[in-house]
């Protein structure tokens, strides 16, 4: 199986278009892929292999689909089976709190696909320097997006050429250190809620900056959608030449819903089933798994720490719903570092984020991600709990 170059999705080399180029070969899941690529990359008169018949995945075999339907089938099951009861209510209550957030995620990502060049993001946010790791931050505080629409965001820039050290720093800031959560988080608790959203941050940019580092030493993959930017690209020059040429009709708005709905379709492709495996086991765990326990064994300790970054592993969902368990827990604890750990703990260790980035950025990145996130989780939770 060969990765598409652009959408990121496996294929078959043998029932693929197939471009060679620059000593490569290049497979490509369908025409509008292959077409991006050369057009991208500006390629002519190439040794281009191309398989006349792509045969389309069955809908059955389409992992969402698959995903899908073993909750929906659970669901409709717990009308005969009772025991099945309180997983469709935690499923229910899951979907209500994070569907608008997974919908905004894949709108604005299959925006960005479609007007977005990766000229702009290879530029911004491919180049080995520190600054790279500050714009990502600064990108993440400003996109008011919930934990898993994030997730398409993160996979979109990936897509479009930033650096996989960027990428991680942005999947990690959105969550917590953007203006809606910051506004919430001190909605339940006060100002101590400005030492939660400064260690997000600090912990965004200290891992960017190890990851960088794991990058020049070839511990983890680099980015291959990354493209050459000249020295002097300018972006507003860019955007008032593509302003300019823009063809302003009623033919051209059509292109342009097509090119977002195909940018949406594609991302779901590849972001959707992991959110519905994560928003799953969470509502499996929510479900027979009584709260009680939570509240009793998280006390602020060390073991209280690692009992609270267990359980954000398994039942984090959502950052805007996990705000309110993080502060009931710190409301039964009085353990502030506690509710921290729960929160980060809940990105950094979390199965939905490290199973795309082990699929879609790769599997040494998605490794690396908790082995440095994780210390600095705990070391903070422990600070924050001898401070408050």
């Amino acid at each position: 199986m060969a990765k598409d170059p652009i959408c990121g999705m496996l294929v078959k080399e043998e029932a693929s278009l197939k471009l060679f180029w620059a000593g490569e070969n290049f497979y490509f899941c369908s025409k509008s892929c292959f077409d991006k690529f050369t057009k991208e990359r500006k390629i002519n008169n190439q040794e281009i292999t191309v398989c006349p018949i792509i045969p389309r995945v069955p809908f059955y075999k389409n992992k969402t689909f698959i995903v899908a339907l073993i909750l929906i089938g659970a669901s409709l099951l717990s009308y005969l089976v009772p025991i099945l009861i309180p997983l469709r209510k935690s499923l229910i209550i899951y979907f209500k709190t994070i569907w608008w957030a997974i919908l905004l995620g894949l709108v604005l990502g299959g925006t960005m696909e479609h007007y977005v060049p990766k000229e702009y993001i290879t530029h911004i946010l491919s180049k080995p320097k520190k600054r790279t790791i500050f714009y990502s931050v600064i990108l993440g505080f400003f996109m008011s997006v919930c934990s898993h629409g994030i997730l398409a965001l993160s996979i979109e820039l990936h897509k479009k050429g930033a650096s996989n050290p960027a990428v991680v720093s942005f999947l990690l800031a959105s969550p917590w250190a953007n203006l809606i959560l910051t506004v919430l988080l001190v909605g339940f608790f006060g100002l101590k809620a400005f030492f939660i959203i400064f260690s997000a941050i600090v912990i965004a940019i200290i891992t960017g900056f190890i990851f960088q580092f794991l990058e020049r030493k070839n511990l983890i993959e680099t980015n291959k959608n990354t493209i050459e930017v000249e020295d002097n690209f300018s972006i507003v020059n860019d955007m008032k030449r593509r302003f300019k040429a823009r063809e302003w009709s009623f033919e051209g708005f059509k292109k342009d819903i097509k090119g977002i709905s195909n940018g949406i379709v594609s991302l779901s492709n590849m972001v959707l089933w992991w959110v519905l495996i994560g928003t799953g086991l969470a509502a499996l765990f929510g479900a027979y798994i009584p709260t009680d326990i939570f509240t009793n064994y998280m006390g602020p300790t060390i073991f209280g720490l690692l009992i609270t970054l267990l359980v954000a592993t398994v039942i984090e969902v959502c950052s805007e719903g996990s705000a309110p368990i993080a502060f009931e827990i710190f409301r039964q604890t009085g353990a502030l570092g506690n509710s921290f750990v729960f929160l980060m703990a809940g990105v950094v260790t979390d199965y939905t984020e490290i199973g795309l980035l082990w699929h879609n950025v790769g599997k040494r990145v998605a490794i690396w991600l908790p082995i440095v996130t994780v210390p600095q989780v705990i070391i903070l939770g422990i600070i924050a709990n001898k401070l408050f």
